[in-house]
């Protein structure tokens, strides 16, 4: 659906922004991350969608915000696709769920569980949320390549943001705690709003996704105030290297 030849909601057109996108949540980490670009270039600014373009070793690459949860990021997913895009890398911050999973890790998601509403009307429940491969393989050459402490494996993706922090405030509490309990025994790393919506839009529209999670704090075990400084830092030095080693390797 376009309006004046753009996309309805990122308001770009195709070619705009190349094969390759970061796809943050927060609009205000869009310039951010395209100071890492070569001749950063802002696209649009339209409801939660903020798109730059610009260049990592000759290659047109962008960035995007999708907002808060599935249903805002898939519609991102979908018109980045309309406009040429097949390959992206969620960043995004997240809550850990092992003890092991520390505040200013990142996490790599190999797979998401579909705790949310959006992929339901994409495929069934059954069929799995998982990453692209090469994109997940990327990530963890990039995390090795730039020393930091990772992990890889399986996120948990839902809807309420307050349904984790404070699940006993809830009018289905029981049912809550004890999904919460089950993802953690299955070893889940950490929770998040996102991804699995991303790894299910992808695989209908055949474009390559993979996701890549700053942990500012662990559920069960951190205080809000022990994040460091550069911790949502990692997970975009991670996605910006990736993207390198995904342009190289895809020439």
């Amino acid at each position: 659906m376009l309006i004046d030849g753009k996309q309805m909601h990122i308001q770009i057109t195709k070619g705009q922004v190349g094969r390759y996108v970061i796809l943050p949540g927060d609009p205000g980490r869009c310039q951010k991350i395209a100071q890492y670009f070569d001749q950063p270039e802002k696209l649009a600014e339209n409801r939660e969608y903020t798109v730059y373009t610009g260049f990592l070793d000759g290659e047109r690459v962008g960035v995007c915000s999708t907002g808060i949860g599935g249903p805002s990021a898939a519609i991102a997913l979908e018109e980045l696709a309309e406009c040429g895009a097949d390959t992206f890398i969620r960043v995004g911050t997240s809550g850990g769920m092992q003890d092991h999973v520390k505040t200013g890790d990142i996490c790599i998601a190999t797979a998401a569980i579909r705790q949310e509403g959006t992929t339901r009307e994409y495929l069934p429940i059954e069929f799995p949320a998982a990453a692209n491969f090469d994109v997940t393989l990327a990530l963890r050459d990039a995390a090795q390549n730039l020393g930091y402490r990772y992990h890889t494996g399986v996120v948990q993706s839902k809807d309420s943001f307050y349904g984790e922090l404070r699940p006993e405030k809830q009018a289905i509490a029981a049912q809550l705690q004890a999904q919460w309990m089950a993802w953690k025994a299955g070893g889940a790393l950490t929770s998040e709003m996102e991804t699995a919506a991303l790894y299910i839009v992808g695989a209908v529209l055949g474009v390559r996704c993979g996701a890549v999670l700053n942990v500012i704090w662990n559920a069960d075990n951190d205080a809000a105030d022990t994040i460091p400084p550069d911790a949502t830092e990692r997970g975009v030095r991670a996605a910006v290297e990736a993207l390198r080693l995904l342009i190289a390797r895809d020439r």
